[in-house]
């Protein structure tokens, strides 16, 4: 283990190691269940639900167990958020457009996903993906770190406590939480429609989480984050008995542990309907494979560069090693998502909190990818660990990342302002690949308008104006 995963080059040990990928694991269990309810719209104990439930678990593991053995890097895959939403909604479509169910759709739509794969697996084999991240200008690539961190901060204050109002808008501690002790205006001003008691509990249980990350992380306690999770997840649970009056286990009485292999195959499994796909027009079928793939490339390059950023993986040009193994591992990833039926999968921003946590290695990317094969029989158990803990890991890690702000060269124009519309399109947008685009596009305009086109690449050009179609044109 320690020749093959090199741990005394890296710095770090077997438990450091084993450590970091528990705690990235559990800060991203919660896309076991809600990849198939995003994928299925919450039709949850289906046929369609249980293959795809399967096939998260089951591409996630292959993707990050490559990425351990290929590349020898803590990156962990999964279905990717907004891919995966962006997948059910063109599922939809076709299901409209052709006149079919949603499981038939669903099929088809596993056809693009299949496509994008191939075409990154062709792409990273030819060494054109890791040329593209070479095309990315070196502040760009700097500045990534920072935003995935406001972006970590964003879900961990918002969407990932999982509260929502009356009319279906996400809650947010920062913007919401103030006044809560007065509970009628709190109740008035949301509509009526928060649960109060709920809401006290998890900003509560977020804080508490967040503080006993901090301080054990001040004294080099290895395993902070995930010490500070386990800390807020108990006192979640107890305050569920004592003060919201539920079972924190209550869904464990009645959950099965016995994989549902036949749905998987009946519903998901190597089901690729191509007919159905270019039904709806081999135009239209193109551009929705070039847009999954424009999304996915920028996502997982973002994500790599800027958590390699974060553990000191980048050489001087701000390079990663191993860069063609990593997207290599991604692209297997993404095809066996397709096979198995799932939705795009990518590298996970929250493998940030493994880094954190001293994940160095492959190792880090191994224990992750065991126990998403371990939850196709304890996913229930995984299941139980409260949004509100998982955010206290968030907000620290992103809060972290935004130390690579330092490096930026903040006297630069060129450099600087497309960094900080990043830092804002990121949080915002909810996409990395959105956050670069824009980034790229200022980056070529300003360098064009003040008389520096020439310091621009070609590539950098093509993947600009690439950009300016997604963003303007197709989709």
């Amino acid at each position: 283990m320690e020749n093959f995963f090199k741990l005394k080059e890296n710095k770090t040990t077997v438990r450091t190691e084993i450590l970091a990928g528990l705690t990235t694991f559990m800060t991203m269990a919660y896309i076991i269940a809600l990849n198939p309810n995003l994928l299925t719209g919450f039709e949850v104990g289906t046929p369609l639900w249980n293959g795809v439930f399967l096939a998260t678990c089951l591409a996630s593991a292959l993707g990050t167990v490559c990425m351990a053995f290929l590349a020898n890097k803590p990156f962990v895959m999964a279905p990717g958020m907004g891919l995966n939403s962006f997948f059910a909604s063109i599922a939809a479509s076709i299901a409209v457009i052709n006149g079919t169910n949603y499981d038939n759709a669903f099929q088809a739509a596993l056809s693009i996903i299949l496509i994008e794969g191939i075409v990154f697996l062709l792409l990273s084999v030819l060494n054109v993906r890791e040329k593209i991240v070479t095309a990315i200008p070196l502040g760009i690539r700097l500045g990534i770190g920072p935003a995935i961190g406001l972006m970590l901060m964003n879900i961990g204050f918002g969407s990932n406590v999982s509260i929502y109002t009356a009319d279906g808008g996400p809650f947010y501690a920062m913007r919401d939480f103030f006044g809560a002790m007065t509970p009628k205006l709190l109740r008035d001003s949301m509509g009526g429609g928060i649960d109060y008691d709920t809401m006290v509990v998890s900003v509560i249980t977020m804080f508490i989480g967040l503080v006993i990350i901090i301080l054990l992380a001040k004294k080099g306690v290895k395993a902070a984050v995930l010490i500070g999770m386990l800390v807020a997840s108990v006192f979640y649970w107890i305050c569920q008995g004592v003060v919201l009056g539920t079972n924190p286990f209550e869904s464990l009485k009645t959950a099965s542990f016995i994989p549902p292999f036949k749905d998987m195959f009946d519903t998901t499994f190597f089901k690729f309907d191509f007919k159905g796909l270019f039904d709806i027009g081999i135009f239209t079928a193109i551009t929705l494979v070039i847009t999954f793939c424009m999304i996915d490339m920028f996502d997982t390059i973002g994500t790599l560069v800027g958590t390699a950023s974060k553990a000191n993986m980048l050489d001087k040009q701000g390079n990663m090693p191993n860069m063609k193994e990593a997207l290599l591992s991604d692209a297997i990833g993404t095809v066996a998502g397709a096979c198995s039926g799932t939705s795009t999968v990518t590298t996970f921003v929250e493998s940030a909190s493994g880094v954190e946590a001293g994940g160095r290695t492959g190792l880090t990317a191994l224990t992750a990818g065991l126990m998403f094969l371990a939850c196709i029989f304890i996913a229930p158990i995984a299941a139980i660990i409260p949004s509100p803990a998982t955010s206290s890991a968030l907000i620290y890690v992103g809060i972290i990342m935004l130390q690579g702000l330092s490096k930026v060269d903040f006297h630069d124009l060129d450099q600087f302002v497309p960094v900080v519309i990043m830092l804002l399109a990121m949080p915002i947008s909810g996409s990395i690949g959105h956050g670069i685009g824009l980034a790229m596009i200022l980056y070529t305009f300003i360098k064009v308008f003040s008389g520096k086109a020439r310091d621009v690449s070609i590539l950098t050009y093509i993947i600009s104006l690439l950009f300016i179609i997604k963003f303007f044109v197709i989709v």
